[in-house]
């Protein structure tokens, strides 16, 4: 897996159509909901399936990209899949990635993220999965996952990410994920702005498809273990995506997932003492309903953060967004080989210095630590040194794995 092609370099429908046919298709085999959108793909991936579950239905979910294990991707009843079941899955689509890259011209192969898809797919049928919820890895109109029957589509927000790739407006980038859309299917619409509504209302109109525009919340009657009010509008439309693919929910069943479900790096929390929390924000947006949540969990208390960030994300716009919630920043930077392990050669992180200058421009008082751990070390010295402070980690999804571990570590 490793060895190939990552993400996002090769995008493009025909490498994946020839591998799914070289595996026999496995994508038809089981239901599928199809969850595309800029930020709260994973986590409305994870809502899905979990109220999937609990109406008692053999449950699979798709999520990228991954803390430290290819297999952390795909979710079977809510847990990583058997180690087994999918080395299994990988060598059969590794198999079948030869057969294809044989009819393809020099300097073509399958890449890393069509293997990934390919292998959640065969290992969903080795799991015997009812129903998958699979997370678009990137846009949506020329993913690897364009590439499933789905029944519901799910678009949960749009954002300026990936401009590079996706488009340069936010019309663009949602004409490039709603292009999932299915013909007579269902769509169901969280919150976008009024122009990308209405895209949303044609699309669904031109594909004879059903539209759903989620509520802002699940109602006073659901108590959400998970904090911050983003998590409610996730599932808030996660309830509605489930419900347009069962019919009806079971609102006991919605309480009990509700009261138990906890999503990994979104305001997760880590510690006590300090309070602490790890989130992967990572772009203007997540900042923005990230800046929102602290206000819920931290209440008057500071707020120390810990920062660390992708070269290709706007660092300044992020750092502005979270500014009013922060009251001093240790910015650090990622280890390349982090990058590397995850499916990203080459990635690389902002450096400390340019985003404590960040942090300086929207008056944010910060200091440059560019080693992680010892960044963590000191964010939660500051924090312990403030009454009744609370240390954030976030910048990154790519932060996950190294700051748990090294947060670990503090606590021995």
């Amino acid at each position: 897996m490793d060895s190939l092609e990552p993400l996002g370099w090769k995008l493009g429908l025909e490498r994946m159509h020839r591998l799914n046919t070289a595996l026999g298709l496995p994508q038809n085999r089981f239901a599928s909901i199809h969850v595309v959108g800029t930020n709260g793909k994973s986590s409305v991936t994870r809502m899905i399936a979990a109220l999937l579950a609990a109406h008692g239905l053999r449950t699979g979910a798709c999520v990228s990209p991954h803390p430290e294990r290819w297999s952390e991707r795909v979710l079977v009843g809510g847990e990583e899949v058997d180690s087994g079941i999918f080395a299994e899955a990988v060598e059969r689509a590794a198999q079948a990635a030869e057969t294809v890259n044989r009819g393809l011209e020099v300097g073509d192969a399958v890449t890393q993220f069509e293997l990934a898809t390919g292998a959640a797919f065969v290992a969903f049928v080795a799991a015997r999965v009812q129903v998958a919820v699979i997370e678009a890895g990137l846009g949506g109109r020329l993913d690897a996952t364009n590439t499933i029957p789905s029944k519901v589509t799910v678009l949960t927000s749009i954002g300026l990410d990936h401009t590079e790739l996706l488009g340069e407006t936010e019309l663009e980038i949602a004409a490039e994920k709603l292009a999932v859309l299915r013909d007579h299917t269902t769509l169901v619409c969280g919150r976008v702005s009024p122009a990308v509504a209405e895209l949303a209302s044609r699309t669904a109109a031109e594909r004879g498809a059903k539209l759903i525009v989620a509520a802002e919340d699940p109602g006073d009657e659901v108590e959400l273990r998970a904090p911050g009010r983003f998590q409610r509008r996730n599932f808030a439309l996660a309830c509605d995506a489930a419900e347009a693919f069962l019919g009806t929910l079971d609102p006991a069943a919605v309480a009990a997932v509700a009261a138990e479900l906890i999503v990994p790096g979104r305001l997760e929390r880590l510690s006590e003492n300090p309070l602490t929390f790890l989130d992967v924000a990572h772009n203007p947006d997540g900042a923005a309903v990230l800046a929102e949540a602290l206000g819920e969990v931290a209440g008057d208390r500071p707020v120390i953060a810990c920062l660390a960030a992708l070269a290709d994300k706007d660092a300044a716009a992020m750092i502005r967004a979270l500014a009013p919630a922060l009251d001093y920043a240790v910015c650090t930077e990622l280890d390349p080989a982090v990058f590397e392990a995850r499916g990203l050669p080459g990635a690389r992180s902002h450096s400390a210095g340019k985003l404590a200058a960040a942090c300086a421009e929207a008056g944010v008082p910060a200091e440059q630590q560019p080693e992680l751990a010892v960044a963590l070390r000191r964010g939660r010295g500051l924090a312990r040194e403030r009454a009744g402070g609370v240390l954030l980690v976030t910048g990154s999804h790519y932060l996950l794995a190294p700051a748990r571990a090294a947060l670990a570590l503090c606590e021995d």
